[in-house]
């Protein structure tokens, strides 16, 4: 049913179809932005406190080392130190996200670091020898290659952070 000038939202809400309703359940609390600021930030913690440990940077050796995009890092810090940087960077990028919260340009900032961080991931996919395997002649990715395919998702996740994040601002700005 279409909503006119006399119904009130709650009226047009009532009159809609079951999967209207859901739909607008859904943006009314936000429930895409809560999931992905939460799971990222989750995500950037652990990830990041991983990476701290002799475990964690032994294990992205392999992909960094392969990567013409962060191959100089490890060169320059060495595997253990360079891996601490890397989860530190997380660790600040999962900060400002949360920060975003109550100052929408640390949540842009946040996200501008995750973008940074998964396209660089993203293309690991490409370079990391054994992410991509060939069986009967077809190309799949194995453990590795999906392990590292999960980056384009966040790498979207971070990009939609940056524009949910960028319209906070912008109202904010407008408003003064």
């Amino acid at each position: 049913m279409k909503n006119t000038a006399s119904q009130t939202p709650d009226q047009s809400f009532a009159n809609s179809s079951t999967l209207t309703r859901i739909a607008t359940w859904v943006i009314n609390r936000n429930v895409p932005f809560l999931i992905i600021a939460a799971g990222m930030v989750v995500m950037l913690f652990w990830a990041g406190a991983f990476k701290m440990t002799a475990a964690g940077a032994e294990g992205i050796v392999p992909l960094v080392s392969n990567s013409p995009l962060i191959s100089w890092h490890f060169k320059l810090f060495g595997p253990y130190v360079g891996s601490d940087i890397i989860g530190l960077t997380e660790w600040i990028g999962g900060i400002l996200i949360v920060i975003g919260l109550f100052r929408p340009k640390a949540g842009i900032v946040g996200g501008i670091i995750g973008v940074i961080m998964f396209f660089t991931t993203s293309s690991m996919l490409l370079t990391t020898p054994g992410s991509i395997v060939h069986v009967n002649g077809m190309a799949y990715m194995n453990n590795l290659g999906l392990f590292l395919y999960k980056d384009v998702i966040n790498l979207g996740a971070s990009f939609y952070l940056i524009s949910y994040f960028g319209k906070k601002a912008i109202t904010i700005q407008k408003a003064k």
